[in-house]
């Protein structure tokens, strides 16, 4: 490690007090390529947590332009308050940010850091520090600080980072930290472990949970998220979900709804319960609102009960790069300007969009594309239409407004990690253990796309005539036993029962299809020398809204009409299904291995009398 200090007079322009600026500059060798130093020195709020800074927090709930932020935090009993311009980078190479203060010793800070591939395949870390003091206190406090305090604390941080990178293949989950447990905390952990098995519960994601709780971070724990646990793990994701809402119910977890925003995918509010939830929200960091959705909008994540372990929901940093991991530049241009960026994009689709400008440009990233692109802040606004582009391009930015435009450069691919609200409804240990979670009376919520199945026995009510009232209606209870069986085994949930008819919903078509295929055959062919029964089936993908019915949450449209149409023309020993079900790939693969499938054209009652294609599966 290097360090340079200098010190230089100020702005001329600067209507405050001329006082000399401070600039640190540390520079690191470290073994890490700077793809696996990124994940680490770019997650400014852990960075300045381990580097012993304070938590900060608003300071307004203005929405202020280009996602510009005020900040507060206090140092050495001192409040101090600022304005943060957008933080800048280029993934995985450089980043930095302006800070402007209103409050404190010091009138401006910026900083750099830039991580530079060096020959040995590891990285030339530079980081820089320009301060101006504002006063007599500020020329004395920024030495200290920067020249005493950072210089060593950034360099452990460093060189931890460097440590974990080099040695693994991925960034940890989180970082070990030494743990207070409440006042009989560690008691209600293990029992809640014995309880966990006990009940069946997979036992490797059971240990695994525990031992996040035991050894996690606050930063991790303040907002688990059961699907990267899982995957880090390596543990099914539906194990480590039911385990999560199982250890919710006895106490060691508490859940709470992230309503994320689709700009910087971050958690624009968290609720409760589904009960606090409206068909809209707003972001204060993007300065957006946007509607909620099951599919994507709201999601699922934990955080550890208060009698179990006390985590501190503490905020060091609002806005470096690691925040919005999917963004891979972003670039605040003055009126008129122009810059280049060297991007290296991943393949697959990338979207450029400007803060104040409408529409967006379109990227196809591949081997074939251009090299050198321009995209333009003006008027006239963005394309909205696609081009190809290679994955190391030019890209020439050009702002010809008058005002300052903040570029924005996105994965259009989303992280499939989060557990989304639409999948989570949809599973039966959810209902289960749940069953009280449904939106306010009235509120109206969309889902996505959803696979709604419908079912209904073929002759009940010859049941009841030829064996009796009570052997029938235990029957009939033995059925709906093997239904939920089946449907939870393949990620489904049953919604209701109406007579001795059921409702059920899945995410994916295939996962139907595979439950309700079994659930038939276990009903005709009973093993305990009762009567067989004939199932009729309906299934159908779409679109679909959440809604609150007798106070249970229930779904509503036109999907869950047709389903309910589709199961009236089932035989019994069949399935039929819509076109939108049997066009799923994993569906067609299926149908075309274990089943025949006869296609029939069909009008539908309440459909505007349409044709339908419709297939019978057998």
């Amino acid at each position: 490690m290097t360090l340079s200090v200098e010190t230089g007079k100020d702005n001329a322009n600067c209507p405050i007090m001329a006082h000399k600026d401070f600039h640190y500059r540390w520079e690191y060798d470290l073994k890490s390529s700077p793809e696996k130093l990124w994940a680490f020195v770019a997650d400014t709020n852990r960075f300045n947590r381990d580097a012993g800074l304070p938590h900060v927090e608003r300071a307004d709930k203005e929405k202020n332009k280009n996602g510009r932020r005020r900040l507060r935090l206090f140092r050495f009993g001192m409040p101090i308050e600022w304005e943060e311009q957008p933080f800048e980078w280029v993934k995985p190479y450089r980043f930095g940010v302006v800070r402007r203060y209103f409050k404190g010793p010091v009138a401006k800070i910026k900083i750099l850091a830039q991580l530079t591939p060096s020959e040995t395949g590891g990285t030339h870390l530079v980081y820089e520090i320009w301060a101006r003091p504002k006063n007599t206190i500020g020329r004395t406090a920024i030495p200290f600080q920067f020249g005493f305090l950072s210089a060593r604390s950034f360099a452990k941080a460093f060189q931890k980072y460097d440590r974990i990178a080099s040695s693994q293949y991925e960034p940890p989950l989180y970082q070990k930290t030494k743990v207070e447990f409440s006042a009989g905390g560690r008691e209600r952990l293990e029992g809640v472990r014995k309880k966990l098995i006990e009940e069946k519960a997979n036992k490797q994601a059971v240990e695994k949970l525990i031992k996040v709780v035991e050894e996690g971070d606050d930063l991790t724990l303040a907002r688990i998220r059961p699907h990267e646990v899982a995957d880090y793990f390596h543990v099914p994701r539906r194990d480590m979900l039911e385990t999560c809402l199982l250890a919710t119910r006895h106490g060691l977890l508490d859940l709470q709804w992230d309503i994320v925003c689709p700009h910087c995918r971050g958690a624009a509010d968290t609720s409760k319960s589904l009960s606090n939830l409206t068909p809209n929200s707003y972001c204060e960091s993007c300065n957006v609102d946007f509607n909620v959705n099951f599919d994507r909008s709201v999601e699922l994540t934990f955080a550890p009960n208060a009698a179990v372990r006390n985590v501190e929901k503490q905020v060091f940093c609002v806005g470096g790069p690691q925040v919005t991991p999917h963004i891979v530049a972003q670039q605040l241009l003055k009126p008129n300007e122009e810059r280049v960026l060297s991007l290296p994009l991943e393949k697959g689709r990338h979207r450029v969009r400007i803060s104040n400008i409408n529409g967006g440009q379109y990227f196809v990233v591949n081997d074939e594309g251009e090299s050198r692109v321009s995209i333009t802040a003006d008027e006239k606004g963005l394309s909205d239409e696609e081009i190809e582009t290679k994955t190391n391009v030019e890209i020439k930015l050009e702002n010809k407004t008058n005002d300052e435009q903040l570029f924005v450069f996105e994965r259009m691919k989303w992280n499939d990690q989060a557990a989304a609200a639409a999948e989570v409804t949809a599973l039966q240990a959810f209902r289960d253990l749940f069953s009280n979670e449904a939106l306010r009376a009235g509120e109206l919520i969309s889902v996505g796309t959803l696979t709604v199945l419908f079912t209904d026995l073929k002759g009940s009510t010859k049941l009841y005539r030829d064996i009796g009232d009570a052997p029938a209606f235990g029957r009939v209870m033995q059925h709906f036993d093997v239904l939920r069986g089946c449907i939870a085994e393949h990620d489904g949930a049953i919604v209701k029962t109406i007579g001795d008819a059921v409702m059920a919903v899945f995410r994916r078509p295939a996962d139907a299809i595979k439950a309700i295929t079994k659930a038939q055959k276990l009903l005709a062919n009973p093993t305990d020398n009762s009567l067989p029964l004939l199932l009729k089936v309906g299934v159908h993908t779409g679109h679909a809204i959440a809604v609150t019915l007798n106070e249970r949450l229930d779904y509503f449209g036109g999907t869950i009409n047709m389903a309910a149409r589709l199961e009236g023309l089932s035989c019994g020993e069949d399935i039929v299904i819509s076109s939108s079900v049997y066009a799923d790939p994993e569906v067609n693969a299926l149908i075309e291995k274990e089943f025949s499938a006869e296609q029939f054209t069909m009008q539908l009652k309440g459909f505007d009398e349409e044709d339908f294609e419709l297939w019978r599966v057998r």
